[in-house]
């Protein structure tokens, strides 16, 4: 009588199979999270270069006086290419509408970009979005949807984490200011 080993090496085939299968999914993962890092590290590069942060300051301090101007509106209205060096929103809005392509697909996590940039979304989103109106009206909804997006997301993450994430392993430092006497 002979041992028939058929079972045994089908039984041992599939265990490598499976050992396999269980490697290479970990290794997937493994891979996500490097692709999402760079990612990550490509966004916070991109904010920190300088032509970006001068668009975000001018923004920040001349867009809602400039949108008093007719013709600073009009050319915002206007069909056709937009001069970033007189417009500096559209630099802004176009940071945010790429951005936003990595988030919407998955590309980059929404809870760490949210945690590092949410609430300037929110902010931008504000400051920006009467410009965006003028744009919209001549080039549909399709303008900045996806900064749009972002804007709707962060806002809904400032809801559900008002003060940010923090590890609830740890606790917060007592930061008094120096100047309190002061505000």
């Amino acid at each position: 009588m002979s041992f028939d080993f058929k079972p045994l090496i089908d039984v041992l085939t599939l265990a490598i199979v499976a050992a396999g299968s269980v490697a290479a999914l970990r290794q997937l993962k493994l891979n996500r999270s490097a692709n999402q890092l760079k990612a990550v590290l490509s966004i916070q590069s991109d904010f920190r270069s300088p032509d970006l942060q001068a668009a975000f300051l001018d923004v920040q301090a001349n867009l809602t006086k400039r949108l008093e101007q007719p013709d600073y509106r009009a050319a915002l209205e206007a069909r056709g290419f937009i001069d970033p060096v007189s417009h500096p929103e559209v630099t802004v809005c176009n940071w945010f509408e790429g951005v936003g392509v990595t988030v919407k697909y998955q590309l980059v996590s929404e809870d760490a970009f949210m945690d590092l940039y949410g609430r300037l979304v929110a902010y931008y989103w504000d400051r920006t979005s009467p410009a965006i109106g003028l744009m919209r009206r001549t080039r549909g909804r399709t303008q900045y949807p996806n900064f749009e997006f972002l804007a709707i997301r962060a806002r809904a993450w400032i809801k559900k984490y008002p003060e940010g994430i923090f590890p609830k392993t740890h606790v917060r430092e007592s930061l008094d200011s120096v100047w309190a006497d002061e505000a």
